[in-house]
């Protein structure tokens, strides 16, 4: 394990503590110039995303609704609260090839971005200790009077995720100041994925705020416009045993 891994990991809790955890349930509200486009304005205005961690599911609640998002790499669901199932879908990244930009999204498009999404964002840096990710240090940026040191993340084949190889910036203290990608199934520009107001919740320190702009230059964002807006509110986490750690 490198150096500048062990850093971010320290900063956002420690693995050991991680080691515990079985899921994260976060409050969200997404909103952007991407909904837009997708004709999905409000629909993620107000989700209950849980991310687990030992395995890529991501379960979506839509509060008020009698309706439920299950994110698995090769399976999409919507499912009334009963169990009951309104729509799936098998090997969901293929329905996005061949899509034209400006093409809107059903349910289960938005139930497969968001989690493959979220599962990144949430289990991030702890993901890259994962089996198959192959992690390097790569020369590193001056931005806003910083150092950000910098983390090549190769995914592996078997977890689904914007784009399998990704940039992760860190501060001089460790956290995540920016991630950097493309997303393969938008066909579209190199993102850059800004991380801020950060919050401790049981030693465990996550981003709770995430501006995506598309990159204009070399390390520089298009500020217009914000293609997604992520704004989390209560984070309770389930460990493996009783006990938190």
């Amino acid at each position: 394990m490198n150096d500048l891994l062990n850093l971010a990991l320290e900063a956002h809790g420690g693995l050991k503590r991680w080691s515990k955890v079985e899921a994260v349930t976060v409050a969200a509200s997404v909103s952007g110039e991407t909904w837009k486009v997708k004709r999905k304005v409000d629909y993620l205005k107000n989700v209950i995303f849980q991310v687990e961690t030992k395995r890529e599911r991501v379960t979506g609640d839509f509060p008020g609704q009698d309706k439920l998002s299950v994110f698995e790499p090769n399976r999409v669901e919507i499912k009334r609260r009963d169990g009951s199932i309104i729509a799936s879908r098998n090997d969901p990244e293929a329905s996005f090839r061949g899509q034209e930009q400006f093409a809107p999204w059903d349910d289960m498009d938005v139930a497969y971005f968001s989690g493959e999404a979220f599962y990144t964002y949430i289990n991030t840096p702890f993901l890259c200790t994962y089996e198959g990710f192959i992690s390097e240090e790569i020369a590193p940026i001056q931005v806003v009077g910083e150092t950000w040191r910098r983390l090549k993340v190769t995914f592996p084949d078997t977890v689904k995720t914007h784009t399998k190889i990704q940039i992760f910036c860190f501060g001089p203290d460790g956290l995540l100041r920016r991630h950097d990608y493309h997303v393969d199934i938008l066909g579209g520009p190199p993102g850059f994925n800004y991380a801020s107001d950060y919050r401790n919740v049981d030693g465990i320190v996550f981003p709770t705020r995430r501006l995506v702009y598309a990159r204009e230059v070399e390390h520089q964002p298009t500020k217009e416009p914000l293609l997604i807006d992520i704004e989390m509110g209560d984070i309770t986490i389930a460990y493996s045993s009783v006990a938190a750690v």
